[in-house]
C-alpha cells in the first residue's frame, strides 16, 4: 500500500507509541492489511425515524446499509421479533449497545457481579443473533469505582470470566472509550487495546467512536491502528455536536478510514447521534457521504 510522506510519519507515530508494528515501514511503503476492508454501514435501532422494527429495516435496507445495532437493556425477551423480522433480508445485527447493570470496575464487589452477570445474559442474546459483540463502557463519569489500577487490575480478571462465556456463546465483549466528560477509567483506543491483550482472549475485543475521538485522541489513523485486530466495531457521529455526519462543517473521517483500511478492518462502522434536520433525509445524506469519504481514504 503507497502513501505519502505525511501519512507515514502518521503511521510511524501511532506504531511507535503502541509497539503495533512488528515489522519495519519503510520510508514509502507499508505492509499490506491481511485482507482488503470493507465498508459496511449501520445504524442504531432508535435512529430511523418509523415504529416498527420492519419499517425501520426497510428504510435501512433502501439506503444501502447492512447492519442494526440494537440496545441491550431492551434486547432480552426480543430474540425471536428480531430473528424472524430479518428473515430474507441483507441486514444484520452488528452490535449490541451497553445494557449491563452498574459497573464492573465498582468500588463494590456486589455492583461488580451484578454487571458480570447482566453481561452474560446479553452476550448470549447478541450470541444468537449473530451480533459482532456486545458493547461495554467500564465506568461512566458518576459511578463510585476502584482507584485506577486496582480497578485495572479487577476488569481483567473479570473480563477473563466474562470472556469464558462469550466465546461459549459465539459473540464478544467490546469496550468503548469514551471522552473524559463521560468517563475517567478508559479514553483511548490504545489503551482498551492493551486490557484486551492483558485478557487475551477472543471473547473480548475493543471498539472506536470518531465522536469521543474527536477530543480524546490526537490521530483517527493511529487510534485505529493501535486497536487493530482487536477492533470490532466504530461509531459515527459529526465532529462537533454529535448529530449525523455531514451536519456540522467539515465533517471529516477519511484518516480513520485510512486506518481501516491499514488494518483490514472487516465489522461495522455505526450511526450513533441525533439530528438536526429530517432523519429521512439525513440518515441517507450521512451514508453517501462516508460512502464518498471511505473512496478517498
Amino acid at each position: 500500500m503507497k502513501i505519502g510522506r505525511r501519512e507515514f510519519m502518521q503511521v510511524s507515530a501511532a506504531a511507535g507509541a503502541g509497539g503495533l508494528m512488528a515489522r519495519k515501514v519503510s520510508a514509502m511503503e507499508v505492509p499490506d492489511p491481511p485482507q482488503k476492508a470493507v465498508l459496511k454501514l449501520s445504524c442504531q435501532e432508535s435512529r430511523p425515524p418509523f415504529k416498527t422494527l420492519p419499517e425501520k429495516l426497510d428504510f435501512l435496507e433502501q439506503h444501502g446499509y447492512v447492519g442494526l445495532e440494537l440496545h441491550g437493556g431492551k434486547l432480552l425477551g426480543r430474540e425471536e421479533e428480531i430473528q424472524k423480522a430479518l428473515q430474507g433480508r441483507k441486514i444484520k445485527i452488528s452490535a449490541v449497545c451497553g445494557g449491563a447493570k452498574g459497573s464492573i470496575i465498582s468500588d463494590q464487589e456486589s455492583v461488580r457481579r451484578k454487571c458480570v452477570d447482566s453481561l452474560k445474559e446479553i452476550l448470549t442474546a447478541a450470541g444468537a443473533l449473530g451480533s459482532t459483540g456486545v458493547i461495554m463502557v467500564p465506568a461512566f463519569k458518576k459511578a463510585k469505582v476502584l482507584p485506577y489500577w486496582e480497578a485495572r487490575k479487577v476488569i481483567v480478571e473479570l473480563l477473563k470470566e466474562v470472556a469464558e462465556h462469550a466465546v461459549s456463546v459465539k459473540s464478544r465483549v467490546l469496550l468503548e472509550p469514551l471522552n473524559r466528560k463521560e468517563a475517567h477509567f478508559l479514553r483511548l483506543v490504545a489503551d482498551a487495546a492493551a486490557i484486551c491483550r492483558d485478557v487475551g482472549s477472543p471473547g473480548v475485543g475493543c471498539m472506536g467512536d470518531f465522536w469521543h475521538m474527536t477530543w480524546e485522541e490526537t490521530s483517527d489513523m493511529g487510534a485505529v491502528i493501535s486497536g487493530g485486530e482487536l477492533l470490532h466495531h466504530m461509531h459515527m457521529a459529526s465532529r462537533k455536536n454529535r448529530k449525523m455526519p455531514g451536519e456540522d462543517e467539515g465533517d471529516n473521517y477519511i484518516e480513520g478510514f485510512r486506518g481501516l483500511k491499514m488494518i483490514g478492518y472487516q465489522d461495522y462502522i455505526s450511526l450513533e447521534c441525533g439530528s438536526k434536520g429530517d432523519r429521512k433525509e439525513t440518515i441517507p445524506a450521512a451514508a453517501k457521504l462516508l460512502r464518498k469519504q471511505w473512496e478517498k481514504a
